[in-house]
């Protein structure tokens, strides 16, 4: 295994072949969680092999055909991050796809190693669940696209976070880096960000949950990722004016998956949850 990379990864730090962005198990030091995105251009196509990982195909931008065991799967996609939910498409581990897009566009390509082979489906944008989680300047929304309990995976959990320009979200700091059955879950996470507007910017904080544990406070922009390997983190703040959207990337070592968070006992004030 290579050494982990640094926790921020300023765009086109961690760019690898066709890639914007490439992050996975190893690159990361850790044991599941990947996160790949790439752009094509009008007409291009990009091959994929799955090896031991289960995929998400999430148009951030245009749309794409998927083609897959033997399937066609048609996504619509979305003008931008911002212009609301995404259809997706499932494609397991030890499988072959190849992406192609017409008109072009940006897609996500959230992953996870598994074990189990499960079959590639088509995720109807309609069917995401929606929340709007928090109040006042902690205020906003969530689209649990993969959430544990929205979407079946193996091992990945993945779900999108809208913020308001001014206000903070991942609020408050929370954690999950140790196993506690029923209250905490392990879990590896990856935050991809884009910003809404030009020149626009946010921040994001990581604190250490043990001594020696990941510390960041970072200015992110659009394409730049963060990794989250162990820690506190939240609050990820926006800029006043712009948008900012973050795609959460989830998975961890254990058998189960499960979403359980531990909240800092020094930010629990009620109404930020």
């Amino acid at each position: 295994m290579t050494d982990p990379l640094n926790p921020y990864l300023p765009r086109g730090s961690a760019a690898e072949g066709p890639y914007a962005l490439a992050v996975g198990p190893e690159r990361a030091g850790w044991s599941r969680a990947g996160l790949r995105v790439i752009e094509l251009e009008p007409g291009q196509t990009h091959d994929l092999d799955t090896g031991a990982s289960e995929w998400i195909v999430l148009p951030l931008t245009g749309g794409c055909t998927v083609h897959t065991e033997g399937r066609i799967i048609e996504l619509l996609g979305r003008e931008s991050v911002f212009g609301g939910v995404s259809d997706f498409a499932y494609v397991p581990r030890d499988a072959h796809a190849q992406i192609a897009s017409g008109a072009g566009g940006r897609f996500a390509l959230a992953g996870a190693k598994c074990e189990r082979k499960l079959p590639a489906r088509y995720g109807p944008a309609p069917e995401v669940p929606v929340e709007h989680r928090g109040t006042g300047t902690s205020a906003r929304q969530v689209r649990n696209f993969a959430s544990a309990d929205a979407f079946e995976c193996d091992q990945l959990i993945a779900v999108e976070v809208i913020t308001p320009g001014g206000n903070w979200s991942s609020y408050p700091p929370h954690k999950h880096d140790e196993h506690r059955p029923g209250v905490e879950t392990e879990l590896e996470e990856i935050y991809y960000f884009e910003i809404e507007g030009p020149g626009g910017y946010g921040y994001q904080r990581v604190s250490p949950s043990r001594p020696g544990g990941t510390d960041l406070l970072a200015e992110v922009r659009t394409g730049d990722a963060v990794l989250v390997p162990d820690g506190w983190h939240g609050p990820s703040i926006a800029q006043p004016g712009h948008t900012m959207y973050y795609l959460n990337v989830m998975a961890g070592p254990g058998a189960e998956r499960e979403w359980r968070i531990c909240f800092h006992p020094d930010h629990l004030t009620e109404g930020y949850r």
